[in-house]
């Protein structure tokens, strides 16, 4: 979620231990509820000296060499297909100062900051059976110290799976910290290396764990006698790093990975990060990959208030809110009328980066945020993608929407500014399968 410095699961992700010689799990042992890793110290909003600006597609190239040179601006790159140029302020001046002159350039669109943004049939898995979200029996979850679940407050995922475990055409990007691509979960699951544009090569490692626990949520290696279930069984992840070992990224990085993204191949954006503050750039950017054809799902925020960006962009964005074990809001979810829908993302299992995780411990790790809501939602919306192809975004997005459970229907019945339409429901959007309409063929899509 995006500027300031991150706290990459609500004030940090749970840390639970898993331990590795202990009875009642196949190949592994039990699983605890460990300590909250501390947030980072509160930084700056924005990237200092640095700009981002757009200029109008009728300014002619020597007006923007010029409008650059003359304010002692030096341009640092460019974001293909947006248009938008990151240049570096000059010495003494403000960064805010900077925005201001450029904007009142008549061949300019618009000028900001460079904002900060922070991450926000029963498989055999060997974890399965502590992923309440995807199946949620009730009563206490088997963990130590963990709370009781109540029956069904999951995503209907098995009864899903039946109809479908989705397709390896379908491709989600996960832009975020990158992937841990020596996991077991996730190993076999990659659509290619991806791209890092942190460090500017083509490692999109994940040094912070944030991007590896979000990937494994979307799209785990699933039915494969080991770790935990992807929702997306099928669905390839493509990793784009954007956030570095601190879990922090400049929106010219957000922005430029989107862009890569929904060029490269992606069907499903995840956007497990944001930033409070509104960014015209970072707009641009997921209405790119909206209009080409992907579907942007983007975390709602973890401090409670209005919901962040860009899954306030609700135009282009499906804003995934956060619920917990009993099918509850989570206090710390965001709120707003731009929600679309909620899911699990409290005290959620999933994959961390092998070389992140302590001697003697199994890699995965349990944790709390709408960073984790979200890539619940980005595998059911590859799940529909790949079932009905034919579908644009926005059709996606709508049936995400209204297969959703009203989960809160006895106090505020219909779409809310807590839920928005309700948790969403794998079940509902995906049986029965829908018929394309066309010569010599019927029923519903």
């Amino acid at each position: 979620m995006c500027p300031t410095r991150r706290r990459a699961v609500r004030a940090g992700f749970a840390a639970a231990v898993l331990l590795a010689a202990a009875a009642g799990a196949p190949g592994g042992g039990p699983i605890g509820f460990g300590p909250r890793l501390r947030a980072a110290a509160e930084g700056p909003a924005y990237v200092p000296g640095q700009l981002l600006v757009k200029f109008k597609p009728s300014a002619p190239a020597y007006s923007r060499a010029l409008a650059i040179v003359s304010t002692g601006s030096r341009a640092l790159g460019r974001i293909p297909g947006l248009g938008v140029y990151l240049l570096e302020t000059p010495p003494g001046r403000g960064v805010e100062e900077m925005a201001g002159v450029f904007g009142s350039f008549p061949d300019v669109d618009y000028a900001e900051p460079n904002l900060y943004c922070r991450a926000l049939v029963t498989p055999n898995d060997t974890f399965f059976k502590y992923q309440y979200a995807l199946s949620n029996k009730g009563g206490p979850l088997g963990l130590p110290g963990s709370p009781s679940g109540k029956a069904s407050a999951d995503i209907k995922a098995a009864e899903a799976w039946e109809e479908t475990r989705g397709s390896e055409d379908t491709v989600i990007a996960i832009v975020d910290s990158g992937i841990d691509r020596t996991h077991p979960d996730l190993a076999a699951k990659l659509a290619g290396p991806g791209r890092d544009f942190i460090n500017n090569d083509l490692d999109a490692t994940d040094d912070f764990g944030h991007g590896t626990m979000v990937a494994g949520l979307a799209a785990a290696d699933t039915n494969n006698n080991e770790g935990i279930a992807g929702v997306a069984w099928n669905a390839r992840l493509l990793p784009v790093k954007v956030l570095d070992a601190a879990g922090d990224g400049p929106v010219s990085a957000v922005s430029d990975g989107i862009r890569w993204a929904s060029d490269n191949g992606a069907h499903v954006v995840n956007l497990s990060l944001g930033s409070p503050a509104p960014s015209q750039t970072l707009r641009d950017a997921v209405k790119y990959a909206f209009d080409r054809g992907a579907v942007v799902v983007a975390a709602a925020g973890n401090d409670g208030g209005a919901v962040w960006y860009p899954a306030a962009y609700d135009d282009y964005c499906f804003a995934v809110a956060a619920t917990d074990y009993a099918d509850k809001r989570a206090d710390f979810s965001g709120v707003g009328t731009s929600l679309d829908a909620a899911a699990p993302g409290v005290a959620v299992l999933s994959t961390y980066p092998v070389p992140l995780t302590e001697a003697g411990g199994l890699p995965y790790r349990f944790g709390d945020g709408t960073s984790f809501a979200a890539p619940h939602a980005s595998g059911l919306a590859a799940l529909v993608r790949g079932l009905k192809p034919w579908l644009s975004a926005a059709e996606i997005m709508t049936v995400l929407r209204f297969s959703a459970a009203d989960v809160n229907a006895d106090t505020l019945p219909g779409r809310d500014e807590f839920l928005g339409y309700g948790r969403i429901d794998m079940a509902k959007a995906l049986v029965p399968l829908a018929v394309r309409r066309g010569p010599g063929r019927t029923g519903g899509g």
